[in-house]
């Protein structure tokens, strides 16, 4: 018999990879509960921390990534879930935000 040869298609043998690189390594940024701004980047629409895949973080700045949102969730800098946003008004907090609208 015959030996089949493998198929290997173009677009497969010109396939590499984007090398991966953490956000936080390559601009040397430490993580701090006080920057909201930043962590609210790595926190998903429902309320979720990002993994590594989709934050791109390396796993010693993940780890450290998720305990600063714990954190400032404690602290109440950021919401646990969007139905803990309240909306403000000059008078004070009232009712929370509805999704519905």
């Amino acid at each position: 018999m015959f030996r089949r040869r493998p198929s290997t298609t173009r677009r497969s043998r010109d396939y590499s990879p984007k090398p991966r690189v953490c956000p936080f390594c390559a601009d040397r940024v430490n993580i701090d509960y006080k920057d909201v701004s930043t962590l609210s980047r790595f926190v998903l629409g429902g309320g979720k921390i990002g993994s590594r895949r989709k934050t791109r973080a390396c796993a010693k700045h993940q780890r450290k990534l998720a305990e600063a949102i714990k954190r400032a969730r404690f602290l109440a800098l950021l919401p646990y879930s969007p139905s803990h946003v309240w909306k403000t008004s000059a008078a004070g907090l009232s009712h929370p935000v509805s999704q519905e609208s």
